[in-house]
């Protein structure tokens, strides 16, 4: 059974300030293939019971579906393959999980977590 594709602002604790006003963000394209900034490490962590990203001045946690995103962040899928790999594994409209996808990705870009 799939589950529920949740991506709510903040997808992610950590110390830093997060963005969730995406106005002032760079839109991403489709074709774009985003992958994993070289300074972070993405990994599960089982004493926090969840996906983080790690970086020299600290940590990030990710919630389940931020997780499923940064994932599949390999530099060889675009963010239009992504949106269709979680579609077959969220329980949720093509729509909402391509907004929240797209939006998702301008932070995580924004914020340097991922580059394309």
């Amino acid at each position: 059974m799939a589950k529920p594709f949740r991506l709510l602002f903040p997808v992610a604790q950590s110390t830093e300030q997060f963005v969730t006003d995406t106005t002032e963000v760079p839109k991403l394209q489709g074709t774009e293939r985003p992958k994993l900034n070289p300074m972070f490490m993405f990994r599960w962590e089982p004493s926090q019971d969840s996906h983080v990203l790690l970086y020299p001045e600290g940590v990030v946690k990710l919630n389940e579906t931020a997780g499923a995103i940064i994932g599949r962040c390999d530099g060889a899928k675009s963010i239009d393959d992504i949106i269709g790999d979680l579609k077959s594994e969220f329980a949720s409209d093509r729509e909402e999980i391509e907004s929240g996808v797209r939006n998702f990705m301008e932070v995580a870009h924004a914020k340097g977590w991922i580059v394309v």
